[in-house]
């Protein structure tokens, strides 16, 4: 495998350009994780009998290889950030097609851990190569075409879901094996068609914690806190108060899917225009008004209808997210982004990890309580994202600044 540096990528075709890598790897990656996501709320109270206190030990699994996401900065100094991005991404799709022949407790928690290492690895290093290939002025819309991209993926997905789930009595086995090895195969052809690309800015290979990304460090831990909640029990309340089917949670998150592909380069367009503040403001207040409503589903029997368009809208202001990416790339020294994005997935996953086991026992006691703790965490990232300065730079990393002595003349 030749190298190439950015500078000489633009004499290579197109479809062998790092964008196209980029595009390419963002399409692999839902063929297994959308697919496993889709299928495993029924697949675990249907098949392995779970309640809530097992999908939050599920979930707590899943997250640890997120939490120790900081090991890819011992990796890299051994491998090539890009080869160790397409391992790991095999290594997802291998997982999740082997899903469906464990069905016991303790097999489902191994195969959740060994594709959940796949998918941390594999999105810190993509983060990474995403903010060292992409210029920085046309970051927030290549972002939002990826998430477009990503989104078509698993939109295809639970398309093909929603058609022949019923129609061919298909299997968790057969469906878990069919996209888990395409996105094998995929990520196995992008490690062998594609040469290595040099980034002009070598990357520190080592652990960085730097005082002036304060603020990215915090509104990550929120994120992660803020989410797993989403994640764990959005889906789970449609399977258990609902009773909702497979190809009915499909249909839903293809709702998803379709709203994605629409608005994320919009929402990349947005956020070019009018700022990382702006944008993150915008999520998180709406994201305070969703989880609000998720809570009055329970304590005042709001119905199926209202639960399912939250889901979709929810899912809307999680398309935002890339706009933190883009926030850190204009405040960061060009040598930090990969071990810092190790970093940030770490510090992302502390609450993660901890938070899905303890709140499947609130979950059985108060799911309502469950959204509204939800709904308090996003309050403390709007705080926070109000500390975002209007053009992020070096040396103005937060508002902040502004109240730095100055130095004497």
């Amino acid at each position: 495998m030749r190298t190439v540096s950015l500078s000489e990528a633009h004499t290579l075709p197109r479809w062998r350009r790092p964008e196209s890598l980029l595009f390419l790897m963002a399409f692999a990656m839902p063929l297994a994780f959308a697919t496993w996501s889709a299928l495993l709320n029924n697949f675990v109270i249907e098949v392995a009998g779970f309640s809530g206190v097992e999908i939050g030990w599920l979930h707590t699994v899943r997250e640890i290889p997120g939490f120790l996401a900081i090991g890819v900065i011992l990796l890299i100094m051994f491998i090539r950030e890009q080869v160790l991005g397409l391992i790991s991404l095999i290594l997802l799709g291998v997982a999740t097609a082997a899903t469906a022949y464990f069905p016991t407790f303790g097999g489902i928690l191994t195969l959740t851990l060994l594709s959940s290492i796949g998918f941390h690895y594999f999105e810190t290093v993509n983060q990474s190569l995403q903010l060292q290939w992409i210029d920085k002025t046309r970051a927030p819309q290549v972002l939002g075409w990826i998430v477009a991209v990503g989104s078509g993926a698993a939109l295809m997905s639970y398309g093909l879901l929603v058609v022949t789930w019923k129609a061919f009595d298909l299997s968790f086995a057969v469906v878990y094996g069919i996209a888990g090895g395409a996105c094998a195969v995929i990520a196995l052809i992008c490690l062998l068609a594609y040469p290595q690309f040099e980034s002009p800015e070598p990357q520190v290979k080592k652990f960085i914690l730097r005082r002036r990304y304060w603020l990215y460090y915090a509104l990550q831990f929120m994120s992660g806190a803020r989410r797993q909640i989403f994640v764990v029990f959005a889906g789970f309340m449609m399977v258990e108060k609902f009773g909702f089917e497979v190809h009915e949670v499909t249909a839903l998150l293809l709702i998803n899917y379709v709203t994605n592909m629409i608005f994320a380069p919009l929402l990349g367009r947005a956020v070019g225009r009018y700022g990382e503040r702006a944008a993150l403001v915008f999520e998180y207040v709406g994201l305070i008004g969703v989880f609000l409503a998720y809570g009055g589903v329970y304590y005042f029997g709001w119905g199926v209808t209202l639960a399912a368009a939250l889901y979709v809208i929810d899912h809307i202001f999680f398309a935002l997210a890339f706009a933190l990416k883009t926030y850190f790339q204009k405040i960061a020294d060009p040598r930090d982004i990969a071990p810092t994005a190790a970093v940030a997935f770490t510090i992302n996953h502390i609450a993660a990890v901890v938070l899905p086991a303890l709140l499947g026992y609130l979950w059985v006691v108060s799911p309502g309580g469950v959204f509204l703790l939800a709904a308090a965490m996003a309050s403390v990232s709007l705080a926070l994202a109000l500390l975002i300065p209007r053009h992020p730079e070096p040396g103005n990393e937060t508002r902040l600044a502004q109240f730095r002595a100055q130095p004497a003349e």
